[in-house]
């Protein structure tokens, strides 16, 4: 019986790994988001500095961000393969979380448009909340994010540069 029990747990753990490596090769760009694994100092185009780290979690299946910007409140954002895109939750210290995806990522990519989905805890459409995100990879130890803030109908931007820490 105990044999019985370590086989289906070894055929149980095989088909979990499988299906997280194919979810993984569906959206060839999270391959890329990978490479941002670290630490990184960087600078907002309106003034103030910023560190931001990742790190893969979930056996290497999500990547999770924290970013903390002068005093503000450290957020988070997690991102994940969904299918042959991306998708991300960023858990913003707005007290709201949206939810993004980009359009299909297939072969070497090194912008990441993410658009508006949904988001919870949302009061309603036109409460301040993140609209959208790019993330550009310029090199091993250099990238950008693009943040777009709306509210109201109307839309704010927010560009940090970052270097990796050495």
């Amino acid at each position: 019986m105990r044999t019985k029990h370590i086989l289906y747990f070894a055929i149980a753990s095989a088909l979990v790994a499988g299906s997280a490596a194919a979810q993984t090769k569906l959206a060839g760009g999270f391959d890329q988001l990978k490479s941002l694994v670290g630490e990184w100092e960087g600078a907002l185009s309106k003034g103030g500095t910023a560190h931001i780290s990742y790190q893969l979690v979930s056996g290497g299946t999500a990547l999770l961000e924290r970013l903390q910007h002068g005093s503000e409140p450290e957020m988070v954002t997690m991102y994940t393969a969904d299918g042959n895109h991306l998708a991300m939750t960023h858990y913003c210290n707005a007290g709201n979380q949206p939810h993004m995806r980009t359009g299909p990522t297939t072969g070497e990519t090194k912008v990441f448009s993410f658009n508006f989905v949904r988001a919870t805890n949302l009061e309603s459409p036109e409460a301040g909340h993140m609209d959208h995100l790019v993330i550009t990879l310029l090199d091993k130890d250099h990238f950008s994010q693009s943040w777009t803030w709306k509210e109201k109908g109307k839309t704010t931007v927010a560009v940090f540069k970052f270097t990796r820490k050495s």
